[in-house]
């Protein structure tokens, strides 16, 4: 037997859960219903800011159904919170109203249909005041993760010196997730344990976030999580129905079902902020970068906090000699923010992109050659030697596949469709978590993996099932997976591009324990062992025990690269844009399945182009609501917007310093750098810069 690490090859399998999927036996939050269940739905307030008066639910307590209306009095007391939980204070604390939609009542009932229409019976009385909104309120230094001022040699000297500048603002709207399924929580009693089926992405920071809500024992909480309908960042945390539920089931008796509505889902979780971004770029009259400074402010809410680092990948993308970076943060009358996919590097490159192709305009250069002019032989932040980086490959490659260095000899219209050609690069930090994992051998030779992830969609169970297998020497279709229960062994959350690199070293390390035991009592045959079951465990840890983010504490800083190229058309008569084109090159550690993380590429870029030409939300700037709360009102890419010929393709690397297995993250990396790619080119095609998001037809002709 051997203990050498997997083949470094990719592997190509069906995903393991897609049979569940396409039949229907998949089981989500919502599909649990426990006897006596019991529906329960929020009363948000009507008002943005202000004071709530009175509630009375008289109305909705004699409709058909109701079980219940609870208010802050029916309630405990919470105490205050911290993260993993998103929200400080729970609502249902006090009277102060500090956004639209801010639960102030709970309705139960005996089926969901009773307890929507009680829920319009509640009559909510507040005294309003001015709602603080965006772009209005008061600014503040961020006091956040990754948000310090971060200052590397003197940039005012930099600046004053620089033969060209650049100072440019930009800006981006606020967005939801819109995740296919809302979240939601099914919540049940067994005296005093409590079992909650749960739509999130972490469900081991769930316990003890609820233990503390309602003072309890966290080992005492068990969180069911399997199948996940989408994510993207808004189930991350823990939000405040999670444990409202939980209370309800608590105070009824009965198991209570919350699953928010669409409408709920605008204000009681999270959404990406709104951003505004300052870079200034000074460099000397090559076009070699001398100095760098980004400013970002993001909202946030008027008593719960969250900062958007977007400052994060100017600290570690381009060679200079100085660069300044500040976080603030602007206080409004909305619900907290919270990730959402590709955070930091997501709207942080919109900026930092925006402004390096702004760059190369005013230095008369190639935006690809600025690229390389200022490429980081290692870390820019700290000086630490890259664990992997194959980002010159990938622009060369992704050069060679759009035929970059030939593109104006490609017609420059056609009818009434101008074309415009733009590039950007791609990056996103490598997020690990502690991570463990068991793997099962049978004397049958099949195997079973034991790891508490969830499924949002990405085919985790299928590359954690590839791993065991190439590890063990079996096929794939012997190996079995069992995920998303706090019963099972504690793995990592399924965000951040981290699963992989954490569950799946985890998972590597545990299959590896089997062969040696088998190596130890001589045996060479997985399939027959003659031992009803070896058992392995194992564990993927970091510096520190804690998150880490890319490799700190480490000798090497840990990144995945790319590059991306797009081609548009823009309507010069009605300001349409149509993506004609697109490539994508990659530079992300070892690719383990090439079908799942060509996908994963192909929809990153997807997102890129919605988050550059459509996707925006709105806060009435009288009232301080979000406006247009159902999917009928978003604006979304659908295949109609989106051309057959997108191009991904990834460099060949193994990074030993990332994780086990040789990968890096990349479930995000394509969604960074395509909005400043499209905006390139829609300069490139009309001659109009645009610096705010999304960019929309009236943008184009004015």
């Amino acid at each position: 037997m051997t203990t050498a690490p997997a083949t470094r090859g990719a592997m190509r399998f069906a995903r393991v859960e897609a049979y569940s999927k396409i039949t229907g036996t998949a089981r989500y939050a919502a599909d649990h219903r426990p006897e006596g269940l019991l529906y329960a739905v929020l009363v948000g307030a009507p008002v943005a800011a202000g004071r709530l008066k009175a509630v009375d639910a008289d109305a909705a307590l004699g409709s058909p159904g109701v079980v219940a209306v609870l208010i802050a009095d029916d309630l405990p007391d919470f105490p205050l919170l911290s993260p993993p939980s998103a929200v400080r204070r729970m609502p249902l604390m006090n009277n102060e109203i500090h956004y639209e939609g801010q639960a102030v009542a709970i309705v139960i009932a005996e089926s969901i249909e009773a307890a929507e229409a009680a829920r319009a019976l509640v009559v909510v009385d507040c005294e309003r005041t001015n709602a603080v909104v965006l772009g209005s309120g008061t600014r503040e230094p961020a006091d956040g993760e990754y948000s310090d001022p971060f200052d590397k040699g003197d940039f005012d000297t930099a600046w004053s010196n620089a033969a060209i500048r650049v100072e440019r603002t930009y800006l981006q709207p606020p967005r939801h997730h819109h995740a296919m399924e809302t979240s939601g929580t099914v919540a049940q009693w067994d005296e005093d344990q409590l079992t909650l089926w749960d739509a999130v992405q972490a469900s081991a920071t769930v316990p003890p976030v609820i233990a503390t809500a309602l003072g309890i024992d966290a080992h005492r909480i068990r969180i069911v999580a399997p199948h996940i309908g989408g994510g993207f960042g808004s189930k991350s945390f823990v939000w405040p129905h999670q444990t409202l539920a939980a209370a309800a089931a608590r105070v009824t008796g009965r198991p209570v079902k919350l699953h928010l509505r669409r409408a709920d889902q605008f204000s009681s979780v999270g959404y990406q902020p709104w951003m505004e971004q300052t870079m200034r770029l000074a460099a000397d009259r090559t076009g070699r970068l001398i100095g760098i400074e980004h400013v970002a402010v993001n909202n946030t809410g008027m008593v719960d906090n969250y900062v958007e680092p977007a400052t994060t990948a100017t600290k570690g993308l381009y060679a200079a000699d100085a660069i300044r970076t500040r976080q603030f943060v602007e206080r409004v009358n909305l619900n907290v923010p919270t990730p959402m996919r590709a955070p930091l590097e997501g709207p942080g490159m919109w900026a930092l992109e925006s402004a390096m192709n702004e760059l190369a305009d005013e230095a008369g250069m190639d935006p690809l050659d600025l690229r390389l002019a200022n490429y980081a032989e290692n870390s820019p932040a700290d000086g630490r030697p890259w664990s992997s980086n194959r980002l010159r490959e990938a622009y060369a490659e992704g050069a060679r596949r759009y035929r970059w260095r030939e593109r104006y000899e490609r017609p420059r219209a056609e009818g009434p469709w101008a074309i415009g050609h733009g590039m950007a690069t791609c990056t996103m930090g490598s997020f690990r978590f502690p991570s463990q994992a068991r793997v099962r051998l049978r004397d049958d030779g099949t195997a079973v993996v034991e790891a508490n992830v969830h499924d949002i969609g990405t085919g985790v169970q299928t590359i954690l099932c590839q791993i065991a297998a190439a590890e063990l020497g079996i096929s794939s279709d012997r190996v079995e997976i069992l995920w998303g229960d706090t019963d099972l062994p504690t793995a990592g959350p399924a965000y951040g591009s981290s699963t992989t690199m954490s569950v799946g070293s985890a998972v590597a390390a545990a299959a590896r324990h089997v062969v040696n035991q088998l190596a130890a009592l001589g045996i060479d045959d997985p399939a027959a062992t003659g031992i009803a079951e070896v058992v392995g465990e194992g564990r993927f840890s970091t510096p520190g025990g804690g998150t880490n983010l890319d490799g700190e504490g480490t000798p090497f800083a840990i990144r995945a690269w790319g590059a991306v190229f797009v081609e548009v058309g823009v309507d010069r008569d009605l300001g349409l844009i149509r993506l004609r084109h697109a490539v994508g090159v990659y530079s992300a550690g070892r690719i383990l399945n090439p079908v799942t993380a060509r996908a994963q590429m192909i929809g990153g870029i997807i997102w890129g182009w919605g988050k550059a030409t459509l996707e925006a939300s709105t806060q009435e700037p009288t009232y301080g609501r979000w406006l247009a709360k159902n999917l009928s009102n978003v604006a979304l890419p659908v295949n109609a917007d989106i051309p057959a010929a997108i191009d991904v393709s990834f460099i060949d690397e193994f990074d030993s310093a990332a994780s086990l297995i040789g990968a890096r993250g990349i479930g995000e990396l394509g969604a960074t750098g395509v909005d400043a790619a499209v905006a390139a080119a829609v300069y490139d095609a009309v001659g109009v810069r645009v610096r705010e998001l999304p960019i929309l037809p009236w943008q184009v002709l004015s």
